[in-house]
């Protein structure tokens, strides 16, 4: 198993500041494949999440159940991305996160599963972009790249009418799904993944339009845990001030909790917002509102 010595190679949280125009956000350890931006001030901005696969120009959002919105990076650079003038991801004066992530560079084409997809793979830190085009039926299988089976499974239609974005999580199991633009609860249901845990090559469609709608366009990003670098599991909130302590073996830069078991909001929590505990500033996946503490 490969170790990540130098962690910020593969991913790291960036702040800046929009200005109204075109600016290039630069300084990272690498060449980023999927770029997540958040604005932190009140004014309904939402998350704009792009990635090398759909290319320059265009981008998802995580609040919102839309089709691909025109907006977004104008480039993949060396070590950032550039960005246009859209106020969701550069408004003028406005602060913003940005977390970012390495995959493999240009996608290549996958057979591993019956409908053939486009990867951006690093196996090393455990992460892949995986496009694919529906075929319209249940049982379906989608190669992505990791070789080994991912814990978490984000994934949105990109084009056709209004979608959900369907989560996948190992703690729950493919007989389970969350929404990641909602704040319901997990929904048992065979209709996102078919009742079939991914593997190591795959990872199974059922028959919702919302993940294998037939001649509609798809993205998905999966992550798998690596040993100190990253972890995704479950625990039982107390209650109390003093939360429940999660062992992860390692410090973690970068947090993102739902609970499963009730509705509530997505919560991304980050060591640049806050450089040191505790960390109380808190931006929503699901949400276009303002950080808060």
């Amino acid at each position: 198993m490969a170790i990540i010595n130098k962690p910020s190679e593969h991913f790291e949280t960036k702040l800046y500041t929009g200005n109204g125009s075109t600016q290039s956000i630069t300084g990272l350890d690498f060449a980023p494949d999927f770029f997540w931006t958040k604005g932190r001030a009140s004014g309904g901005y939402h998350n704009i999440l792009c990635n090398l696969i759909q290319g320059t120009g265009v981008c998802l959002s995580s609040n919102l159940t839309n089709a691909e919105l025109a907006r977004g990076v104008t480039s993949f650079n060396t070590d950032g991305v550039s960005l246009d003038s859209n106020a969701d991801l550069n408004g003028n004066g406005i602060n913003f996160a940005s977390w970012n992530w390495k995959a493999g560079g240009t996608a290549v084409s996958n057979t591993d599963g019956t409908i053939t997809s486009s990867v951006s793979s690093n196996p090393t830190a455990g992460f892949s972009v995986v496009s694919y085009t529906g075929g319209g039926s249940a049982g379906a299988t989608i190669g992505h790249g990791l070789g080994v089976k991912p814990d978490m499974i984000l994934l949105k239609r990109r084009d056709g009418i209004a979608s959900n974005w369907a989560v996948y999580h190992q703690s729950l199991g493919a007989t389970k799904y969350l929404i990641l633009n909602g704040t319901n609860a997990s929904t048992t249901s065979n209709t996102r993944w078919n009742d079939v845990e991914p593997t190591p090559p795959v990872f199974t469609l059922g028959s919702s339009g919302d993940v294998s709608g037939s001649g509609e366009n798809f993205i998905a990003y999966c992550f798998a845990e690596k040993k100190g670098y990253s972890k995704f599991g479950s625990y039982i909130g107390n209650g109390s001030a003093d939360g429940t302590f999660v062992y992860t073996g390692f410090k973690p830069a970068f947090i993102m909790a739902k609970c499963s078991s009730a509705v509530g909001d997505w919560v991304i929590t980050d060591v640049k917002r806050n450089t040191y505990n505790p960390l109380s500033k808190r931006l929503f996946p699901n949400q276009s509102i303002a950080e808060d503490t």
